[in-house]
């Protein structure tokens, strides 16, 4: 690891030529480059672009214009050596929101940025969906970025790996301030990259402040150090640098970069920067520092320091020097007004894009033949579909933990897969959900076809903020720029002895999700048809598989084909009745189909049973017709009576259904209670078949 130290000068090679008795420089050297004259101004520029443009975004809030900002402004150096050292065009890039210098130099334009400010519908990052400094970009390799700190870290990895299963190394840029590393998801991108040794560049900017907190209350390293945090991963190339030096930064930012593409490893960098501003338009950085320490980082200033520099070597003139700065602020300026100009959105765009639109799900063939093999299990028609998605789709990669043979997943759902399709594109991940889940947003962020297992959905949670925050909105906040369909493969519900923690249903909590879909298939051909289906669709999939279904002999059935596939939001009435409506999903659903023979053939009752089949989106019309046709109707499932997804069901029956109704919607669901492991407690928890039964049977009666 390389330490800066109050006493080492910055490595600075410099080619004199006598020009009337003046010493004027031509170049300046900085490791391997040699810095001309017009590329040291062409530096010089882009900090004052940063600067400048941070300057105008603050005196437009104070105008009432614009509602937020946040500076880059003492960071400018390391960013504009990052933006000059990387290839936007086949590197990618994660900036965190502080990063303007990194993004203009690689091919942000200033107007661009104000689109975003001015929340434009011309804003090229998401049409004015999100946050100023919320950076992204399909004209080169910057996808959307959000605001909770340290997802972008697992995202830059799986876009790493995804280049190395293409057989390339190109670059993944990823950065974050010194407070996002107390976060999880640093660690765990670190660990990954560090394992597999990815081209992955972290380059924490240290400003010695997370909003108020200073950097001796984050890191536990030596010295607060981020680098010497890290010191755990061999692999692990370490720097420590002064980011306020221009040519520092550069050479040591090279010699990371030469490391990671010879294959050893990722890199990490901390940068020593200033924050010469508060944390943000909404902060008041007098309130907590010390006005010394803010009068010595200004000392620091990294443009200052970069023209003093230039200044001494005879490449810049103070005339000069003042000339560039109003060119600049004119530019800046005129791409305000430019910007301010643009188109703002409109209304009814409000809720576009939080789905695939193009009408791709719309144009594929469903259910083009009866299923007409061999009966079949649900945890091996889930494989199946499985196999055959994988042969029919190169790009598709599976992983999770315990996938690989001979494992083969812990319900052996994944059995042959790594066999047949090599270790390179089915794999096992290490124990964490967050990094399955923001991996496989980075891979699909490439083009790639993710489907991801998750062993039990009450372990699902730790990958919660890359599903909500993260996948779930990168359609909608990149107003349709980015799609990551990522098909996560979960095994939930109870009846299975599992108690608190592998008995879970959580499909009411996605439900509640924009952006996912959610499929919970009651048995084999509905398995492997909706699973073929989310495979292939261009939108995030949520896939719940019920654990007490995987073997049952009762939710066995004959195999579909390789192309049998069912959309998402088509329910099947399972069984036509006159006298009550039993909308159901899962193992309930099941239950409710005993009751409902049991109660034709013991009173001549006839009951329609719907499976709805995907939770998101819901056949509502199915559900209504039969409720208008029968004008009572029950609902069944295995999550918690409170909030449990039923209840939604229920409301929208009263809001669309009322006048048709003859009995109140009921329900039936488990106690609003955890799923105890004695079968005693869980049978009294869960929703058992003779509570189903006399449920649907006093409702007839109402």
């Amino acid at each position: 690891m390389t330490k800066k130290t109050n006493t080492q000068k910055t490595k600075v090679k410099s080619s004199l030529k006598p020009t009337n008795g003046k010493s004027m420089i031509a170049k300046i050297k900085a490791g391997n480059k040699e810095f001309t004259k017009d590329e040291l101004l062409h530096v010089l520029r882009m900090m004052l672009r940063t600067r400048t443009l941070d300057n105008k975004a603050m005196n437009l809030l104070r105008q009432g214009k614009t509602f937020f900002h946040i500076a880059a402004s003492g960071h400018e150096a390391v960013q504009v050596a990052i933006g000059l050292s990387l290839n936007p065009n086949k590197d990618w890039l994660f900036p965190y929101y502080r990063d303007l210098g990194t993004v203009l130099t690689s091919g942000i334009t200033p107007e661009e940025v104000f689109l975003q400010t001015f929340a434009k519908a011309t804003d090229p990052a998401s049409g004015g969906r999100q946050l100023p400094v919320h950076w992204g970009s399909k004209r080169i390799n910057l996808p959307t970025q959000s605001s909770p700190t340290g997802t972008q870290f697992l995202q830059a990895v799986g876009t790493a790996l995804a280049s190395v299963k293409r057989g390339e190394r190109n670059i993944s840029y990823v950065s974050s301030g010194e407070g996002t590393t107390s976060q999880g998801e640093f660690h765990e991108a670190v660990n990954w990259a560090s394992r597999e040794k990815l081209p992955v560049l972290f380059v924490i900017q240290n400003n010695k402040y997370a909003i108020s907190v200073p950097v001796s209350a984050q890191s536990g390293g030596k010295g607060h150090s981020i680098a010497e945090m890290m010191a755990g991963f061999g692999t692990l190339h370490r720097l420590k640098i002064d980011g306020t030096d221009f040519f520092e930064s550069y050479e040591k930012i090279q010699e990371a970069i030469d490391y990671i593409k010879s294959g050893k490893g990722p890199a990490l960098i901390e940068a020593e920067v200033v924050r010469l501003q508060s944390h943000s338009s909404s902060d008041d950085q007098k309130k907590y520092r010390d006005e010394k320490e803010i009068e010595e980082d200004m000392k620091k200033c990294p443009i200052e320091k970069f023209a003093k520099v230039l200044m001494t070597k005879g490449i810049l003139t103070e005339e000069e020097y003042s000339e560039i700065k109003k060119e600049i602020t004119d530019e800046i300026n005129e791409a305000s007004d430019r910007a301010f100009k643009a188109p703002d959105p409109k209304p009814e765009d409000a809720t576009k894009f939080v789905y695939d639109e193009s009408g791709f799900k719309e144009s594929l063939e469903y259910e083009k033949n009866e299923p007409s093999g061999n009966k079949i299990v649900m945890v091996d028609a889930i494989n199946h579909a499985l196999h055959e998605e994988m042969e029919r789709n190169p790009d598709m990669y599976i992983f999770g933990e315990d996938i690989e043979d001979g494992k083969g997943g812990v319900f052996t759902a994944t059995k042959g897969l790594s066999t047949r399709f090599t270790r390179k594109r089915v794999f096992n991940s290490p124990l964490a959900e967050a990094s399955i889940m923001g991996v496989a947003i980075g891979m699909a962020f490439t083009g790639l076809k993710p489907v991801v297992e998750i062993q039990f959905g009450d372990y699902i949670w730790p990958a919660f903020m890359q599903m909500k925050d993260e996948l779930a909105t990168i359609r909608y906040r990149s107003n349709n720029a980015w799609e990551t369909p990522v098909v996560t493969r979960v095994a939930v519900g109870g009846y299975i002895h599992g108690g608190l923690y592998h008995s879970q249903n959580i499909e009411s909590i996605f439900a509640h999700v924009p952006g996912i879909f959610i499929a919970y298939p009651s048995n084999a051909a509905d398995a492997k048809g909706l699973l073929k289906t989310a495979c292939r669709i261009k939108d995030p999939v949520l896939f719940c598989e019920h654990k007490g279904l995987y073997r049952q002999s009762f939710a066995m059935s004959p195999e579909p084909d390789e192309e049998y596939l069912i959309p998402f939001g088509k329910a099947k009435v399972a069984k036509e009745g006159s006298d009550v409506t039993v909308v159901s999903w899962g193992v309930s659903f099941w239950d409710a189909m005993i009751a409902a023979k049991k109660l034709e053939e013991e009173n001549g009752y006839s009951v329609e049973v719907i499976d709805i089949r995907t939770i998101i989106p819901l056949d509502e019309d199915t559900i209504y017709n039969s409720v208008k046709k029968t004008n009572k109707v029950i609902i069944i499932h295995e999550d918690t009576f409170t909030a449990g997804f039923g209840a939604e069901i229920a409301a929208r029956i009263s809001d669309y259904c009322f006048r048709f109704l003859d009995a109140p919607v009921k329900r039936i669901a488990a106690k609003d209670a955890h799923i105890p492991y004695s079968p005693i407690l869980e049978n009294a928890v869960l929703p058992s078949r003779d509570e189903i039964y006399k449920g649907i049977k006093d409702l007839i009666l109402y």
